[in-house]
């Protein structure tokens, strides 16, 4: 007779099951947001949660456009890009990144509250970011889902 009645469950690529959420982040302050896409693209919300292995969701983001920023972050933040070349350093401000480019806000910081190993690439492959309100991934049936901003 087995005493034990419960075995340890290691999800793996075969017994993993990825569902498409849709998240608004209209209202939603960046830092918050981006802490509980990284933890559902990661998949630690579920019971069969490995470290090592890519059992996250995927998430789609949209109204990336509306994200909100506390204090003075939206005038004051930088981001700092490189072009490998000399002289090639640019900053840019949260507004003027809202402007021209809203979806690499919340991809910059998701992706650095991400692991930094080779699975990271792999579930940052995951995350859709759109802008606006639409999205080009009706056919997966996503399901739309409120998160808290705790």
């Amino acid at each position: 007779m087995d005493t034990l009645s419960y075995k340890t469950v290691s999800a793996n690529a075969s017994n993993v099951t990825k569902k498409w959420v849709v998240v608004d982040a209209e209202a939603q302050i960046l830092g918050r947001f981006a802490s509980e896409i990284a933890f559902m693209l990661r998949g630690k919300h579920k019971a069969n949660f490995t470290p090592h292995v890519d059992c996250g969701d995927n998430v789609i983001v949209i109204n990336a456009d509306k994200i909100r920023l506390t204090g003075k972050k939206l005038l004051e933040k930088e981001y700092i890009t490189h072009s490998g070349y000399p002289g090639g350093q640019k900053v840019k401000t949260p507004r003027e990144m809202l402007a021209t480019t809203p979806e690499r806000i919340i991809e910059n910081a998701v992706k650095g509250m991400l692991p930094k190993n080779r699975l990271a690439n792999q579930l940052f492959g995951n995350l859709y970011v759109y802008a606006g309100p639409e999205h080009p991934h009706q056919g997966q049936n996503p399901e739309v889902i409120q998160l808290t901003g705790k």
